[in-house]
């Protein structure tokens, strides 16, 4: 079973697990007379994501039903990642660095898959070439940068439009502030990021988690 359709009944849960990978369209930074990108933008933002090595953040995602959830994102390059939701929430989302995995502490099951099979894999997978999957899309704003970034000869790993603004402050001079997303059966989602902060110490242990399935409950 799929995870989306694992999820179908409960909508809210529904948006988390499609988070993974999905997004919803940011129709405020679409110009209907589009700014030409700037020259040199792709290659910025592509220095922008390999210039972080560690990030914390403050998210909220939202589905296409305007369902809202918030918590707290943890990027540590290259490949990890964790989505820390807010109290009540029995999930939780983590790569290791090899593979994404969602662990749903209320019904006691974990799924996973490979980095690269989502459309995070422009985040987190060190072998994705954001640069020749990625096109810079125009804006209504030239401090924002747009870019798409997918693989035409896998549409199974969907799309994902990742959005910055002009920050001298952040590395390689642009923000990341949201990403958009879409999976090959068009389920979106939009998460949003706020109070970035840069270059902390992150512990490889964060990227761990305790498996419900296992009655030793020893972090994997």
């Amino acid at each position: 079973m799929s995870m989306i359709a694992y999820f179908k009944s409960k909508p809210l849960r529904s948006a988390l697990a499609a988070a993974l990978a999905l997004g919803t369209p940011a129709a405020t930074l679409v110009a209907t007379a589009p700014a030409v990108a700037a020259e040199g933008d792709l290659d910025r933002a592509v220095a922008a994501l390999r210039g972080i090595s560690t990030m914390q953040a403050d998210f909220t995602q939202t589905d296409r039903a305007g369902n809202t959830i918030a918590g707290k994102l943890t990027l540590k390059r290259p490949g990890k990642i964790r989505f820390q939701y807010e109290e009540g929430v029995p999930l939780l989302v983590v790569s290791n660095g090899k593979s994404l995995t969602m662990v749903d502490y209320e019904v006691n099951q974990v799924q996973r898959w490979p980095i690269s099979n989502s459309p995070l894999g422009a985040l987190l997978d060190p072998n994705r070439d954001v640069k020749r999957y990625g096109k810079l899309v125009p804006t209504s704003n030239r401090d924002v940068v747009s870019v798409e970034v997918r693989d035409p000869k896998r549409p199974e790993y969907g799309v994902i439009t990742l959005i910055f603004v002009r920050d001298a402050s952040a590395p390689g001079g642009l923000q990341l502030t949201n990403w958009v997303a879409l999976d090959s059966q068009n389920h979106r989602t939009t998460v949003r990021l706020r109070n970035h902060r840069y270059g902390m110490a992150v512990a490889d242990r964060t990227f761990t988690y305790r498996d419900p399935r296992r009655t030793t409950r020893r972090p994997r």
